[in-house]
């Protein structure tokens, strides 16, 4: 009884090892550049558990959160490129020195909320993106889908509260190096500032920098405040869009099957992003008005006159960046229509 029980144990043992030494018929080594409590880290996780289950095991995905495989835009967009790399995810400045068309997410007030937003992203605008990028990329780099990566941006300063384009004059604003961001600031009367992320905290410490462009999960996550980071206002100028690329070889190499898989998955993906910085922001919210923060919420008169005073930004981004005005065309008829059916929408729910 003894031998055969034992017999038994090596032959389950012996399928075991097979199955686990059994490798998976496709591998996606994906990476986000953030940390294990960010929302892209959130959606890469549930993309991984989608894909693998809904493949039977086919398809493992392997996930790098920080910079093992790479650190910056570019390097992990060559990376996409060159196949080292399957995903990656980026802000529109991390993606703007190879495709300056996707900085029309960062174009201030085209998108009022997040209904509209998600209705946007969801549509046909991220394919014409899609169609853009690898047209530039040479068919290498394939938009996958667009989520989000931190809420909105707002404005956010060391010094005063900020109701109006006036109060914005003089402040050194904090930017990426990208044209775009430093128009905007220009336009509504302050300073833009290029400063590397990592050293934005003692940037405001020693006043090199007495603003930002943030999300508040962003501004609580890097402990701002304790560098004197105390005014905040929610003028929500710009949805923070997460761009999420993928080597296009290794897509078009997959049967449809499995391709459908890798989409389901990445719409699994944008869901998730869409629903983690509501979640987080919460919590932020309110940690940086115990914290003393003052958040100020504009009125529409207010935000007005914030859109009236960036609006030649628009005529800048069409005049001066490759694809502007084609990439500004397909974004403001993308939120048209979504305004048009929430409108409709609203008129059946309202009643």
């Amino acid at each position: 009884m003894r031998f055969t029980t034992a017999i038994k144990s090596l032959m389950i043992a012996a399928m075991l090892t097979g199955a686990a030494a059994q490798a998976a018929d496709y591998t996606i080594r994906a990476t986000a550049n953030s940390n294990e409590n960010d929302e892209d880290a959130d959606g890469l996780n549930v993309f991984k558990q989608y894909v693998e289950a809904a493949s039977n095991g086919a398809i493992e995905v392997e996930v790098f959160i920080g910079t093992q495989l790479c650190s910056t835009g570019a390097e992990c967009l060559q990376g996409i490129a060159d196949g080292s790399i399957d995903v990656y995810i980026s802000t529109s400045g991390g993606a703007a020195g190879i495709f300056p068309f996707v900085q029309v997410l960062d174009l201030p007030y085209l998108m009022a909320d997040d209904r509209v937003a998600e209705g946007v992203l969801q549509g046909d605008f991220t394919r014409k993106v899609r169609d853009m990028a690898l047209e530039t990329s040479g068919d290498a780099i394939r938009l996958m889908t667009i989520g989000n990566t931190g809420g909105w941006r707002n404005f956010a300063n060391t010094k005063r509260r900020v109701a109006s384009p006036s109060d914005m004059e003089g402040l050194k604003i904090r930017t990426v190096v990208a044209d775009l961001p430093q128009e905007l600031v220009k336009a509504l009367g302050a300073s833009p500032t290029p400063i590397p992320w990592p050293e934005l905290f003692t940037s405001f410490q020693t006043g090199v920098v007495e603003g930002s462009k943030n999300g508040i999960t962003d501004i609580m996550g890097m402990k701002f405040p304790d560098a004197g980071l105390q005014y905040v206002t929610l003028d929500g100028h710009a949805y923070m869009g997460a761009l999420w690329w993928m080597n296009n070889a290794k897509f078009q190499g997959m049967p449809e099957d499995m391709k459908k898989v890798v989409v389901d998955g990445f719409y699994q993906l944008q869901q998730a992003t869409f629903a983690s910085p509501k979640r987080k922001s919460i919590q932020a919210y309110e940690d940086f008005v115990a914290g003393g923060g003052d958040l100020y919420v504009p009125t529409p008169a207010e935000k007005a006159a914030f859109a009236e005073a960036a609006a030649p930004v628009y005529d800048w981004f069409k005049a001066n960046v490759d694809g502007g005005e084609e990439v500004f065309a397909a974004l403001t008829e993308a939120v048209a229509e979504v305004e048009a059916d929430l409108a409709g929408a609203y008129d059946a729910d309202l009643k």
